[in-house]
């Protein structure tokens, strides 16, 4: 039992990517500089998204316009598709093929 132990210490149970008992990845000089590039590009867009383009004043409402704009052509968009008023004699007026009981 203690030699099996001892032989078997340091084996990874079933597949030894996947699983909670897994084999740990090494750490390369290539990962490294891949996140640290990763890293600095995220520290640039912080930069640039902490500073603002335009004020709050500025940023309130400014695209009213264009916004009212895009609705107005969604709106258009579904009336063109609207099918035009019918009235209830325009459905049944196939029903007046024959009018025996009017002619007698």
């Amino acid at each position: 039992m203690f030699l099996t132990l001892v032989l078997l210490r340091n084996k990874i149970p079933g597949h030894q990517w996947i699983g909670k008992h897994r084999r740990p990845r090494e750490v390369t000089m290539e990962m490294k500089c891949k996140m640290i590039k990763m890293l600095e590009i995220e520290a640039e867009n912080e930069y640039w998204l902490s500073r603002p383009y335009m004020t709050r004043e500025q940023e309130y409402r400014h695209n009213e316009e264009r916004r009212q704009a895009s609705t107005e052509a969604i709106r258009a968009a579904r009336r063109s598709n609207f099918p035009e008023h019918k009235y209830a004699t325009e459905h049944l007026n196939h029903l007046n093929v024959t009018k025996k009981w009017e002619s007698s």
